[in-house]
């Protein structure tokens, strides 16, 4: 990873969609995305998606029905994992504003779709989202790069003990397998959360969370026997968890990590911290749009859409600054992010074992 240098800047964000100071690097790209209009909404557009994606999800789910009681339903947690992914990717999309021009209303199709037809918290991963978005891959401010399971600097690597100290230096090849669990730690972390959300707001997610569980283990039970239960809801929250896990991995891992006391600006806090993923419709539907991760952070409000019709602007600027814009495939962007786990647990590879 190349070195860090420090740029001086405001360390504040600009507001989404507002005016940045006329003499930064930002603010002639804002102008220019402002003039093409793609600030504008596309209610069209999600309308006809949410829909597809729901009656989706009806047919999968409908088949669960019909299929339940034969080992074969287990085909049908894949396209549940899929048209799931789906659903969170507009969950993802309400809480960055992208949808609805009300506030309220974004809130709505955000609860709607990953409290109770998913059964994560919208209001605890937005937060979290959010606070990535101010400042993506700052050791301090950043909580995607915060010690958990994985570690993202080798200052962070060093202080592990125990059996974490096995998972940090083993952490690029069991990165994918690990995914399998994210699915349920989702949804145990927004349970979890529940006790530290605002009291009304703990009161509609709890309902809301509890009624997705409530709904889901019910139909599960009442299409099929107990063992083949578990075993599909098991099956399904690992290829979940792949799926999404698979969507975020490239978008950030081995890029530019800005020190403490560093001060960007907007421009390159987002850009030099991002990688874009290529790839046609098919790429841009898996991933949901966040393989114009660079737009994305630099426009968190644009509409999915209007990423693609985003980018040539914001190359071409970048192009202009000598700002470096990073681009890749997916199995590069992949490689690069597993080279960087690999490179961080390289010291506990190297030391002595520790008893």
């Amino acid at each position: 990873m190349p070195p860090v240098s420090t740029l001086q800047a405001p360390e504040t964000d600009a507001p989404e969609g507002a005016d940045c100071p006329a003499g930064s690097d930002f603010a002639p790209l804002l102008r220019e995305v402002k003039e093409h209009g793609l600030f504008k909404r596309r209610p069209g557009y999600y309308a006809a998606a949410i829909t597809l994606n729901l009656a989706a999800l009806g047919a999968v789910w409908s088949g669960v029905l019909m299929l339940g009681g034969s080992w074969l339903v287990l085909l049908l947690a894949l396209p549940a994992a899929v048209f799931g992914a789906r659903t969170a990717f507009f969950g993802h999309d309400a809480g960055h504003q992208q949808i609805a021009r009300s506030r309220d209303r974004n809130r709505l199709i955000g609860l709607v779709h990953a409290d109770l037809l998913l059964g994560m918290s919208y209001g605890w991963w937005n937060d979290k989202h959010n606070r990535h978005h101010a400042n993506p891959n700052h050791i301090e401010k950043d909580p995607d790069v915060e010690v958990g399971a994985l570690v993202w600097t080798r200052a962070q690597a060093v202080e592990r003990q125990g059996f974490a100290r096995f998972l940090t230096r083993h952490q690029a090849r069991l990165f994918f397998p690990m995914l399998l669990l994210e699915g349920i730690a989702l949804k145990v972390s927004s349970f979890q959360s529940l006790k530290s959300r605002p009291a009304r707001e703990r009161g509609v997610e709890g309902a809301l969370l509890t009624a997705h569980l409530v709904g889901y283990v019910s139909l599960l039970l009442i299409a099929m026997p107990v063992g083949q239960a578990i075993a599909f809801a098991l099956l399904h929250h690992a290829l979940f968890g792949l799926h999404l896990g698979s969507a975020f991995a490239p978008n950030h891992k081995g890029m530019e990590m800005p020190e403490p006391g560093s001060r960007w600006g907007h421009l390159r806090r987002q850009v030099l911290t991002s990688r874009n993923v290529r790839g046609g419709l098919v790429t841009d539907w898996f991933l949901g749009g966040l393989n114009y991760q660079i737009e994305h952070h630099l426009f968190p409000n644009l509409p999915r859409p209007h990423l693609r019709l985003t980018q040539p602007l914001v190359r071409e600027h970048c192009a202009r600054l000598g700002v470096r814009y990073t681009e890749t495939g997916l199995l590069d962007s992949y490689a690069q992010a597993l080279s960087h786990m690999h490179a961080v647990g390289a010291p506990l590879r190297d030391a002595a074992p520790v008893s």
